[in-house]
């Protein structure tokens, strides 16, 4: 491993070497054809004497002969670049054909080499447009190439995909990592003998980065976490197959040899080495037609390379694979710790083995086992093969996507978006001109007549407005339960509801399921302004109505979620808690539907957030079933609820307002009466926000158990 790594080491810093010295020869003036000519010639030499003199490993000859094209079209010309491609994979071809050199990837190799010049070619003039690639993208283009050659080793030989996936296995890493790190690296010395190199740490402000740049930033990320999850979850549901047919070849095998067994012994005693030499008479007469016991079970197999063993009490093999040997005392130990009839994984016979025994009769143990290797062998070339084409498909997308949107979209983007700043700015006579596509035109069009038409209804528009969601206001404020009097002495209740905007999703309710059971509902719908409360109102009402019916908490949520799911195509959803109290015991039944914990003070004590079980928010998923539990609030405790607008204001240095803060706001002021609790929060909320934007809504609802009524 370390004279390869030394070895593809030294062959990569050659090729940079020669790419700095021919940059340098050529920097500075304009390539002629004998200039283009000359380049493709040398670096097409170097791919062949890649094929003649790469790196022996592991019996495969690694090489670096796709560098060679990818260089000369990326740094230099396009012709240079296809030039040196052709050379290299006709010569490739010409080689694995006549002179039996690598003819097995033969074909692999020669059209990965002659596609590595058309591929740089065509990055050089469409993706960076004649410029120099950056480091990062020199290695990606790079590595991609490489990943492309393994893939047409594995297309090439479907008939023979065992040999493909070693040829891979063994050659791929270190080719696709050199590769890569070979482009990348002759980038960073161009750069630097070009005087481009500056501030390479310098992380520009986002004012400061393009569009295109981000928009490929965010398309890789996304793309990578995607083929990253994709390829785990393969892997995993691969790893299950693999090991459950191992599982079940493991079974066959061993109750066709426990079989086996059974006929021998009923003509035969077979628990010593000469009884089973004997054996070959009673196994004639039992109808076998074999010689003896031995070849009767040498017919069985597990797998490729697995095998299968009668073992007797002091660890001696009676027959089969080891036929002869002895346990070792770790092997005995293994296997003594070990389960019978079930599968399982130890390590046997110096291998990381799946393994099954079975008790026969006469104290003997059958033994069958298949090295993890082989269990997981399809797997491995499966999921090599599946890696390789899915970075493929990726880098072509990545490519065609980035290229299209640039062209397409980001540059008539940026004309609107002056227009658009020019108007922004209060110029409303700016007119956007930008028509290089029927999309754009009309873009273009419609914003100027829209333009045209704000200016005489701006004013008109904006009072409507206005007076539309204070009415909006109006209404959902009344539909939220205002009077906190009751005539009853058991216990005391305040809350309150600040939207974030004129209207806002989170609600508070209250009320009466029977003479002595009182209802506590806090909830939070996702999203703001209209639609959010238009939810709020649907939420709440169907919320009331199923408490009010009898259900309990857990009976609630469920039918709600159930009922909030039809026609939901907004994709909204709401975290709710709600408790049922029982005025006469105390005893409250709660259910937690996705919402803050709730802050339960003792009384005598202090807050503290009580961590409830939570369920998923209603709306998200149908037919979820929620968990309820139960709280027995004494005289004196007291109960604080709320939504996520208090511990996740932030002020103007972006600090979160938390839970610890409300806990503590709350414990000083733990002795004044419910009604006062609530404002208390508020203005210790809004000391911390200052002259912050008001971000969520914030509702809080405050409880206090005094006990029944006759005590």
């Amino acid at each position: 491993m370390l004279t390869m790594l030394i070895k593809m080491t030294l062959i990569t810093v050659l090729y940079v070497l020669l790419t700095a010295l021919v940059w340098k020869r050529t920097q500075g003036i304009k390539l002629t054809m004998k200039h283009k000519l000359s380049i493709g010639l040398l670096y097409g030499l170097c791919a062949v004497l890649s094929t003649h003199y790469g790196v022996d490993y592991q019996h495969m000859m690694l090489n670096l002969r796709d560098l060679g094209p990818m260089s000369a079209g990326l740094f230099f010309d396009p012709f240079s670049g296809i030039l040196a491609g052709l050379i290299g994979g006709i010569e490739r071809y010409i080689a694995g054909t006549y002179w039996g050199v690598g003819s097995y990837t033969r074909i692999a190799c020669s059209v990965s080499t002659c596609l590595a010049g058309f591929v740089a070619a065509g990055l050089r003039v469409f993706i960076f447009k004649r410029r120099k690639p950056s480091a990062t993208y020199a290695f990606f283009m790079g590595a991609v190439m490489e990943v492309f050659h393994m893939y047409v080793v594995f297309i090439t030989h479907r008939n023979d995909m065992t040999m493909a996936f070693y040829v891979v296995k063994t050659c791929a890493p270190a080719m696709i990592v050199f590769t890569g790190i070979g482009l990348a690296v002759s980038s960073v010395v161009l750069q630097v003998l070009a005087g481009e190199w500056k501030k390479p740490l310098h992380r520009a402000k986002p004012e400061e980065v393009p569009v295109s740049r981000r928009f490929r930033f965010w398309l890789f990320a996304v793309s990578s976490v995607i083929l990253i999850l994709n390829l785990l979850f393969s892997f995993s549901v691969q790893t299950y197959t693999s090991v459950q047919k191992a599982e079940d070849s493991l079974t066959t095998v061993s109750a066709d040899i426990r079989e086996t067994y059974s006929k021998l012994r009923e003509n035969q005693d077979l628990t010593d080495a000469t009884a089973w030499e004997a054996a070959h008479v009673d196994a004639k007469a039992a109808g076998l037609n074999l010689s003896g016991a031995n070849e009767v079970l040498s017919y069985f197999h597990v797998g490729n390379e697995g095998s299968f063993d009668i073992i007797q009490r002091d660890g001696g093999v009676l027959a089969g694979s080891h036929r002869g040997s002895k346990l070792t005392a770790n092997d005995q130990a293994a296997l003594q710790e070990q389960p019978t009839e079930v599968c399982f994984r130890t390590e046997l016979f110096e291998s990381d083995s799946l393994c099954r025994t079975e008790r026969l009769e006469d104290g003997l143990t059958l033994l069958v086992r298949l090295p993890m290797t082989e269990v997981y062998a399809s797997r491995d070339a499966q999921m090599y093969e599946t890696a390789l084409a899915d970075i493929i498909l990726f880098s072509v997308i990545y490519v065609l996507i980035s290229l299209l949107v640039q062209e397409m979209v980001v540059n008539n983007l940026q004309l609107v978006n002056a227009s658009l700043r020019r108007i922004t700015d209060g110029d409303l006579n700016e007119m956007v001109a930008v028509r290089k596509s029927a999309e754009f035109a009309s873009l273009s069009d419609d914003i100027n007549q829209t333009v045209g038409a704000l200016k005489g209804y701006i004013e008109a528009a904006q009072k409507r407005i206005e007076q539309e969601l204070e009415l909006a206001r109006s209404i959902q404020d009344s539909a939220l339960p205002k009077n906190f009097v009751f005539p009853r002495s058991e216990f005391e209740l305040y809350a309150t509801m600040d939207p974030a905007r004129e209207v806002g999703g989170d609600f508070y309710d209250f009320f009466f399921v029977d003479r002595h059971k009182l209802a506590l509902v806090i909830a939070d719908v996702s999203g703001k302004g209209i639609p959010a409360a238009l939810f709020m109102m649907r939420a709440k009402t169907t919320i009331r109505g199923l408490a009010e019916s009898g259900k309990t908490p857990a009976e609630v949520l469920y039918a709600a979620n159930n009922t909030l799911c039809e026609g939901n195509d907004a994709g909204m959803f709401v975290t709710v808690w709600l408790g049922i109290i029982d005025l006469t015991t105390g005893q409250m039944v709660c259910a937690n539907a996705g919402h803050e914990y709730p802050a339960l003070m003792r009384a005598g004590g202090e807050y503290v957030l009580f961590k409830d079980k939570h369920g998923l928010a209603l709306a998200a998923m149908a037919e979820m079933p929620f968990r309820e539990y139960e709280l027995t609030l004494a005289p004196g405790d007291r109960l604080f609820v709320y939504t996520d607008g208090i511990p996740e204001a932030i002020d103007e240095a972006v600090q979160q307002y938390g839970t610890d803060r409300l806990v503590r706001i709350l414990n000083r002021v733990k002795e004044t009466a419910v009604r006062e609790t609530l404002p208390a929060v508020r203005e210790d909320l809004a000391r911390f926000v200052g002259a912050a934007d008001q971000f969520d809504d914030i509702t809080m609802l405050g409880f206090r158990y005094n006990g029944p009524e006759n005590s």
